[in-house]
């Protein structure tokens, strides 16, 4: 188990200190995986950005993704099959459900981007961050559509996933990273200590700390802890 977020961050950048990863660039999955990458961007001096991504969640079981949508014209959508049979969605239920979800997804890019310019991916290592995946249905769309924005590798950094998922994931991305891989998966806070919901102001705050101490453009200095 993690203590929280931050220590699971810190743990994580150890491993991927060890890689040699060159001129990386780091993207957190809002809201929980932000303090996770936070923590990665300042120990590998690397600048930090979002990748915005919603959940869709099953009729009935809302943390349970039957797929996931990316901020993007048209955005992008990865369905996760295996549930979508299990619950024998249809493709009008399917398309409502997405579009629930949709005005949350436009709501979040609204006020974690505003004024922020997107970073640049071309050529880079992106290392694609959240604080751990139950099925993996989110983190496989942001492989999907960063892709788009031809980086030179891409490496997911997890603390927690279950075995398949990590397996699924290391045949979207480059290299996976991930801590621990229970084979009993239970929901994520049981993974940690102290596992709070995030508020939209703590993401902007972690960007704002990022973006004044330099690590949001590409060979700036070192940051340093408040």
């Amino acid at each position: 188990m993690f203590q929280d977020r931050r220590e699971a961050g810190r743990k994580l950048a150890e491993e991927l200190a060890t890689l040699g990863l060159a001129d990386p660039v780091v993207l957190a999955l809002p809201r929980g995986g932000v303090p996770v990458a936070a923590e990665i961007a300042e120990a590998l001096n690397a600048p930090l950005d979002l990748v915005i991504v919603r959940k869709v969640g099953a009729p009935g079981n809302p943390e349970l993704a039957v797929a996931a949508i990316v901020d993007g014209d048209p955005p992008d959508v990865v369905l996760n099959r295996e549930i979508v049979e299990v619950y024998d969605l249809d493709d009008g239920e399917l398309r409502y459900l997405v579009a629930r979800e949709q005005p949350e997804l436009e709501r979040r890019r609204a006020v974690y981007q505003a004024g922020r310019r997107k970073l640049p991916t071309a050529g880079r290592t992106v290392i694609l961050v959240d604080d751990g995946a139950a099925t993996g249905t989110t983190m496989k769309v942001a492989i999907r559509a960063i892709k788009r924005r031809s980086p030179c590798e891409i490496v997911v950094a997890l603390p927690v996933a279950p075995p398949d998922v990590v397996a699924e994931l290391a045949r979207e991305a480059d290299r996976v990273v991930c801590l621990s891989q229970p084979e009993r998966f239970l929901a994520l806070g049981y993974h940690y200590h102290e596992f709070p919901q995030l508020a939209d102001e703590e993401v902007l705050s972690l960007l704002a700390r990022s973006t004044n101490t330099g690590t949001t453009a590409k060979g700036q200095g070192r940051r340093h802890r408040s």
